[in-house]
Order: structure tokens, then sequence, then C-alpha cells
């Protein structure tokens, strides 16, 4: 992984931010739940802006195994 990639916590109250995520997408149906998701990743893609932690966003989020 490189160095610019950041995979500690840096989000303030993650919590409530998780809360929030969920609550945008009551009342969707599938389908716009996935556009919104869509949305979601590309304009935060966009404010990441560096083509190198893009891409290795992607990498880590492919290869991504959850501890049981």
């Amino acid at each position: 992984m490189s160095e610019k990639l950041r995979t500690d916590p840096q989000i303030e109250d993650p919590d409530d931010f998780y809360a929030r995520l969920i609550d945008l997408h009551q009342g969707l149906s599938c389908d716009e739940s996935n556009s919104l998701n869509c949305k979601l990743i590309l304009l935060m893609a966009n404010h990441i802006g560096d083509r190198e932690v893009l891409f290795e966003v992607l990498d880590v989020v492919r290869n991504y195994r959850p501890q049981k």
C-alpha cells in the first residue's frame, strides 16, 4: 500500500456518518439506492482527485476480505 492512501480513521464521529449514510437510502428502490451509491462514489472520487490514490482504493476494495 502506498503512503498516500489513508486507511486509519479520519471521520469525526463515524457512527453518526454511518447512520446518515443508511438514512440516505431509506425509501429508495434497489435501483435508486445503487444510483445514489454511484453518485456518491463519483463525487468522493472527484474530491480525492489523485489518480494513484483512486486506483489504489479500487485495488484495496476489490481484494478486501472482512475479518470474522
